[in-house]
């Protein structure tokens, strides 16, 4: 195996390349910041002097730094130096149009490149469980499987260029959304003299046994439900579920005087949602 070269080393971006360390082949990472370079060294990875350097000597480079701007320096000074085949994986969350840019920037070096951002924070890239998506060629994912397979749990090929970045988008519009509803959520809860820590333990420790937001994602599309689906039955009982909850937690919210417009909104969209159109069902006792 050839080194894999790893350029950012911040707090997700050290972690990640620290997974990195001990693969054969070796590590040869660049940063501005002289203490992770320290770090990094110590722990038995190569230091290179610029990412040109790097740029010269591995098969797949690893970009983890802070927005499209610092992406776009990155490989101005990787590009002229790149060796043959060189695959170079951006796993910055950039925007949505900037992969297919670049890689077309990259091609006329011979260079392939792929988005990968990631998911699961400075913890999932510690222990090496990050979730990380790729879209890019076939041939430069296979190129990076086995390292990614270090540092995540989960690696996904999303499909071509830009599929990887989309997901992540994707994913992180659930994430910041649910933060918003626990915030309107907290707010009803502190209104009615509730421990908002012990709501929050509550929340966690269900999430763990339920999945979450993500336990309805199984589908294959959002499209509304077909005649026969086997999920209908299933999400008819969530809605009217979810329908009756959401009605008293705006009445409760009215009689307290919180403003909840995620709840309302929630109670209009959670059927259709689900791809369901016909009247709920009657709730049934849980």
């Amino acid at each position: 195996m050839s080194a894999v070269g790893f350029a950012g080393l911040g707090n997700i971006g050290k972690a990640m390349a620290t997974r990195l360390v001990d693969r054969p082949g070796g590590l040869l990472v660049f940063d501005i910041a002289s203490e992770p370079v320290a770090q990094l060294r110590a722990a038995g990875a190569k230091v290179a002097r610029d990412v040109a350097e790097l740029a010269a000597q591995v098969d797949l480079l690893c970009v983890m730094v802070r927005d499209d701007d610092q992406v776009r320096s990155v490989l101005a000074e990787v590009l002229p130096a790149a060796r043959d085949g060189l695959v170079v994986a951006v796993h910055s969350t950039i925007a949505p149009g900037t992969p297919a840019e670049l890689a077309e920037q990259a091609a006329e070096h011979g260079v392939a490149l792929v988005d990968a951002p990631v998911s699961g924070g400075p913890m999932g890239a510690a222990d090496g469980s990050l979730a990380i998506m790729v879209g890019g060629p076939e041939t430069a994912f296979a190129t990076c499987a086995e390292p990614f397979g270090r540092m995540g749990g989960q690696v996904v090929h999303a499909g071509p260029i830009g599929a990887g970045t989309r997901m992540k988008l994707a994913r992180n519009l659930l994430h910041f959304a649910s933060f918003t509803a626990a915030a309107e959520a907290q707010r009803l809860a502190e209104a009615a003299g509730l421990d908002l820590v012990e709501l929050g333990r509550v929340v966690r420790h269900t999430d763990g046994i339920t999945g979450g937001p993500g336990a309805i994602m199984h589908r294959d599309t959002a499209a509304p439900l077909a005649d026969g689906d086997p999920w209908a039955g299933i999400f008819e009982h969530v809605r009217a579920l979810g329908e009756k909850d959401l009605r008293f937690a705006i009445e409760l919210a009215r009689e307290l005087g919180v403003d909840v417009p995620l709840a309302r909104h929630a109670l209009t969209g959670l059927g259709p949602g689900l791809g369901l159109s016909a009247p709920p069902a009657p709730p049934r006792e849980q």
